[in-house]
């Protein structure tokens, strides 16, 4: 472990409370003796929900020695309601104490500037290293191993039962439900997320025909009664009857025969892609991210590859995947396929006449569309930290986190528009913006049945049916920013340092070229005179032009490092990134370093 000032952590202060702590509040000093894992996290982003994964086998594990505490920091103002919380704690399988911290008060304190930012706090209660991404599992395991050993023997480690209590199971047929589809008899498929399962319902929506799956979490081909998913979501009709499933997290297409109640694994490997992975080949051989939707179009299934902020294809002719469009940078960018930007697409649709696929670009609360040319457009929606509840004309219309998109047939879209509560319509004849119904909760999907549509109420565990209506309900216009406050920055030349240490026993992998990358923007692009672009050192000089006062600064970085033993041929390996979106603001006085935490300590 580097050297560093010993840096006493802050208290845990959080408006909402505790959750999963059988009503307790706690304190670091209840905590003394244990290791402490911060998570720093918010429910609408993708890459906390993979670090709540890699976090799964360390906390069994450790469980004695060890204490998880999520910290919800939202971004969303829907992520600051209180009930949102506790939903999403269950929807998710989080098994430790988590804090609701609406405010950002612990955020704050810790100066965290991504989801998701992990930090680790000794038995002594001082914070010895702090990991902003995903791909930090291996190297937690390892400081966690020496922080027991070095506290073992200073006799300052505690042993024993966590602070986790687990909350009362609820009934139901259907828990946290994510997308559905209208099966050829006229009854649903709905996948029965938290659950990890898939449920078949009668026309009534309402009465369970089968369940396919064993309800545990796991990835098993088989009969229905066998077969395991793990918080699967989309789900699509082929032309030869086959239901292609989007198997969330376990990073895989899974193949439903409804005739026969088999389920085949037909993409994927069951693990992660991460950056240098193949982007295409033969779908059993090529890892996948987080598919979330996926939908028939051109001949293909595409997946909404919410975990990479891209679209990829499925052939089930050719039994290949390949990437359609989206470089894995978070943002809004449109333009051909190859050159676009998403965050995190969560919902695709085929328009009437089959020559759109529209897709709910979550974060940056947007409704877009391909064309069979490849060509990405926005038609509502302005960028990561721009969302409400406002109707009209598309160009300043808002949505909040939309999860689902619905082709009607008169060529508009109806988009589920998850965190307002709402199902919202989008007219591309009349460039309109309008609200179908409000007071749902968090709709993640719809249907359509005749003159009906029907909605997955996700957070009432319900199908619900409604009229679509020739009048739009009318809302009050609501307009939101993202809740974090902006950095201050001075004028001029701003240092951007992006801090890696690789863990102990490790060493930056350069036997093949640089192990780093370090990717800048901006929104406006006119922010940045000198300094935006790639390039492998994580340091640079940026300068900032005059006359723009505020904006996002897009950070990605990347480093990939090995164990350090000459003797082994073929050290493991691991790959740390994480992309940052910075909102900041000019002014005189303001800070000309801006340090982002990979992996270490700032010194």
């Amino acid at each position: 472990m580097a050297s560093h000032a010993r840096v006493r952590a802050p208290e845990l202060i959080g408006k909402g409370g505790w959750l999963n702590t059988g009503g307790n509040a706690l304190t670091l000093a209840d905590l003394r003796g244990r290791i402490v894992i911060l998570d720093f996290w918010t429910f609408c982003c993708v890459n906390c929900l993979h670090v709540l994964d890699e976090l799964r086998e360390l906390e069994e594990k450790h469980r004695d020695t060890v204490v998880i505490i999520g910290v919800h920091s939202p971004k969303f103002v829907h992520e600051a309601e209180h009930q949102a919380v506790v939903d999403a704690v269950e929807r998710y399988g989080v098994h430790h104490p988590v804090l609701d911290d609406p405010e950002l008060a612990t955020w704050k304190q810790y100066a965290v500037r991504a989801w998701p930012t992990l930090v680790v706090i000794d038995p002594e209660g001082y914070v010895v290293a702090q990991h902003a991404g995903e791909g930090h599992a291996h190297a937690l395991a390892k400081l966690v191993e020496e922080l027991e050993a070095a506290h073992a023997a200073k006799g300052t480690l505690r042993r024993g039962d966590g602070p986790y209590v687990a909350p009362e199971p609820v009934a139901g047929d259907l828990r946290f439900p994510g997308k559905a589809l209208l099966l050829p008899d006229g009854g649903f498929l709905v996948s029965d997320s938290t659950r990890h399962r898939l449920v078949e319902l009668a026309a009534d929506g309402e009465t369970v025909v089968r369940r396919i799956g064993t309800g545990e979490r796991g990835l098993v081909d088989g009969p229905a009664g066998t077969a395991a998913f793990s918080e699967p979501q989309g789900l699509a009709l082929l032309p030869d009857g086959t239901v292609i499933v989007a198997d969330t997290v376990n990073h895989a297409l899974r193949a439903y025969d409804p005739a026969t109640g088999t389920v085949t694994t037909v993409a994927g490997t069951g693990k992660q892609w991460w950056q240098g992975s193949p982007t295409s080949g033969p779908a059993r051989e090529v890892d996948l991210s987080s598919p979330w939707d996926v939908a028939w179009f051109g001949g293909r299934v595409w997946i909404a590859m919410a975990g990479v902020h891209q679209l990829w294809t499925y052939d089930p002719g050719t039994a290949t995947v390949e990437v359609a469009a989206g470089t894995t940078n978070e943002g809004l960018v449109d333009g051909p396929a190859a050159e676009a930007w998403f965050a995190q697409p969560s919902g695709l649709a085929t328009s009437a006449d089959g020559e759109r696929l529209w897709l709910a670009d979550s974060e940056t609360s947007a409704l877009r569309w391909i064309d069979r040319e490849g060509t990405v457009r926005t038609a509502v929606g302005a960028g990561l930290f721009d969302f409400g509840h406002r109707d009209g004309d598309a160009a300043q219309a808002l949505l909040q986190h939309p999860l689902g998109v619905t082709a009607l047939p008169d060529g508009s879209v109806a988009v589920s528009d998850t965190y307002n509560h709402a199902l919202r319509r989008f007219d591309p004849a009349t460039g309109e913006v309008s609200t179908l119904a409000t007071d749902l909760r968090e709709p993640s999907d719809a249907v359509l049945v005749g003159e009906d549509i029907v909605v997955v109420e996700s957070a009432r565990h319900r199908l619900t049916r409604l009229r679509l209506p020739e009048e739009a309900v009318r809302v009050e216009s609501i307009a939101h920013r993202t809740r974090r406050e902006a950095t201050e920055i001075a004028p001029g030349t701003l240092r951007l340092d992006v801090v890696f240490q690789a863990p102990a026993g490790q060493k930056l992998d350069t036997r093949y070229g640089p192990s780093t990358r370090l990717l800048v923007s901006s929104t406006p692009p006119e922010l940045l005179a000198e300094g935006a672009g790639k390039g492998t050192d994580l340091g640079r000089e940026l300068r900032l032009a005059d006359g723009v006062t505020e904006g996002v600064l897009h950070v990605s970085a990347m480093a990939a490092s090995c164990d350090d033993d000459p003797a082994n041929e073929y050290p493991a390996c691991h790959v740390h990134q994480q992309d940052w979106g910075v909102p900041v603001r000019v002014v005189a006085g303001g800070a000309d370093r801006l340090p982002l935490v990979l992996a270490g300590l700032d010194a």
